[in-house]
């Protein structure tokens, strides 16, 4: 993350994301926390969305196994 001091202000912008960051530490520890936070919320999304496609295709799964046990029946 590269770093640019704002002209006249308490903030900074990162470069690549063009964010602006304030400069006080207080604030800087709010924005990682938050940042944090946030990320954590994706992954846990991303793991849900994960566990959803694993019991969608267990159904499937059974379902068939189901339909070629009635076919045989």
């Amino acid at each position: 993350m590269e770093l640019v001091k704002v002209n006249n202000s308490n903030f900074v912008r990162d470069i690549n994301s063009m964010v602006l960051m304030p400069t006080d530490n207080t604030e800087k520890n709010e924005y990682y926390s938050k940042l944090r936070v946030l990320k954590n919320q994706k992954n846990e999304m991303n793991a849900l969305k994960d566990e959803i496609n694993n019991l969608k295709s267990d159904m499937d799964d059974i379902k068939n196994l189901l339909q070629q046990l009635i076919s045989k029946g």
